[in-house]
């Protein structure tokens, strides 16, 4: 499905998360284009905005619309998203024309603990919803104990969760040839 363009959300800002490896394998994975999308963002605040949406939003909100997908790839940070992927969702919900709006959405998680991120998906399908996503239920992709199933290379190497990954991001990529 050439053409079709993947925006890459990664709730980590470390450059070595396991989230942004679990990101990158998920769009070698994806037949189309990948764009990362930038969250280092101002804190959102309605003052600064009234001032004019910051360029960095406004970007990454066109992004994220131009996009035919988007990938999540989001660590737990004490039982829940952490604030750059929240800041970046309240950003760009207030862009008009709802950015997010029936697009196919899939999210994936790698953490140091064993639920490997159940609770931040929970929490981030639920923040989806005023954005009008088309957020993907199953299969859940959640990488517990992650330095134990990425190699040297950053590459996933635990056969199950490659199988669980290449199933999700099937499904995103049926998803896109779908209309909302």
């Amino acid at each position: 499905m050439t053409g079709t363009t993947l925006v890459g959300l990664c709730g980590s800002l470390r450059a070595e998360s396991y989230n942004r490896k679990l990101m990158y394998e998920g769009a070698r994975r994806f037949d189309g284009r990948f764009v990362e999308g930038n969250l280092r963002l101002p804190l959102f605040d309605e003052d600064l905005q009234n001032e004019g949406m910051p360029d960095e939003v406004t970007r990454l909100a066109e992004q994220v619309r131009a996009a035919d997908a988007v990938l999540i790839a989001c660590p737990e940070y004490n039982k829940a998203p952490p604030g750059v992927l929240k800041n970046a969702l309240d950003w760009i919900s207030r862009v008009k024309g709802h950015p997010f709006a029936g697009k196919p959405v899939a999210i994936v998680s790698a953490t140091a603990g064993r639920a490997g991120g159940e609770r931040t998906q929970s929490m981030l399908r639920l923040m989806l919803v005023p954005h009008r996503a088309m957020v993907l239920t199953h299969p859940e992709v959640l990488v517990g104990g992650a330095k134990n199933h990425f190699d040297a290379e950053g590459r996933l190497v635990t056969e199950s969760y490659v199988e669980k990954l290449d199933a999700l991001i099937d499904r995103l990529q049926a998803a896109v040839s779908v209309p909302a």
